[in-house]
């Protein structure tokens, strides 16, 4: 028996804590949702909206979004033993039997929905279960382990916070969170294939047809360069459209030429040398934040 099997087994032997669980929800991916999604219910006019049914919208926001990477998770953990960034995830440890995992998935999933729906209106709800049946069944089990375009398509899954944020704010979708929702449609690929020119080695052994598998580093280097040229007059559009101010537009313009400096030193990389790639990822991760919060603070003066 290999060393991890037996560390496999040890953890096996122990009790499941909550921590285990928090940690099935995916709780980095979880608080970008939660992030944009309240950048979304902020800079709608939600004037007559109680501040605790915002909370409690928001709290089935992220619910929402924690039981999807939990079916995600579960769907995937045979995949996540072979590679070295997932190993360590709950299921692969045996820290959470497999259909507790799914039980847990659906029924948070089904909480999240009564909750949104009674706390805002079923119309925020049902996107939110579209945004899930997308990401569960479209992205997870169709896209991801047939097409290299998987990112490209299933991106949309993790683009539609801000929209669900406008719906519980509004209770319908006008023009300004269909932008919101574009840009991070149109930020998704780049940002994960930087990890993925980084994390190669675990796609292809996992045999999973990421961009960098199918097509290589030079060329998913090159596709990420045009998707942050497209991006960059997408982020500007809410305040050259009238709906956002100057220091959104100033806030967008610098970081997204900086997102596309960074694909540059990307793409002059050596290849099989990932230092840019890893920094061009870790300022993804940035670089919605920071824009997401220029949207609210200038929505706020």
């Amino acid at each position: 028996m290999s060393d991890y099997s037996l560390e496999i087994a040890a953890e096996q032997a122990g009790e499941t804590s909550l921590k285990d669980y928090y940690n099935l929800l995916k709780p980095r991916v979880m608080s970008l949702v939660v992030f944009t999604g309240f950048a979304g219910f902020w800079v709608a006019p939600n004037s007559e909206t109680h501040p605790l049914l915002a909370i409690i919208s928001m709290i089935a926001l992220a619910l929402g979004s924690g039981a999807a990477g939990a079916f995600n998770m579960w769907y995937e953990r045979d995949l996540d033993t072979l590679m070295k960034r997932t190993k360590n995830r709950p299921l692969p440890r045996g820290k959470i039997d497999p259909d507790n995992a799914l039980g847990f998935s659906i029924f948070a999933s089904l909480a999240a929905f009564m909750m949104m729906g009674l706390s805002s209106n079923f119309i925020a709800a049902s996107i939110m279960a579209f945004a899930s049946f997308f990401y569960v069944v479209i992205y997870t089990m169709w896209l991801k382990p047939r097409t290299p375009q998987n990112i490209v398509i299933g991106g949309a899954a993790g683009a539609f916070p801000p929209v669900i944020g406008w719906a519980i704010a509004t209770g319908n979708i006008s023009l300004y969170p269909l932008i919101l929702f574009a840009i991070i449609f149109m930020w998704t690929p780049p940002h994960f294939w930087a990890l993925s020119l980084f994390a190669n080695s675990d796609y292809k052994a996992a045999k999973i047809p990421m961009m960098t598998v199918t097509a290589g580093e030079k060329s998913t280097k090159i596709q990420m360069l045009v998707y942050t040229l497209l991006l960059f007059p997408l982020t500007l559009a809410p305040t050259l459209l009238g709906y956002s101010g100057e220091i959104y537009g100033a806030s967008a313009f610098i970081l997204s030429g900086f997102f596309i400096f960074t694909s540059v030193m990307t793409l002059r990389e050596k290849e099989g040398s990932h230092k840019q790639a890893k920094r061009m990822f870790g300022y993804s991760v940035f670089y919605l934040f920071a824009l997401f919060l220029a949207l609210i603070i200038d929505a706020s003066l």
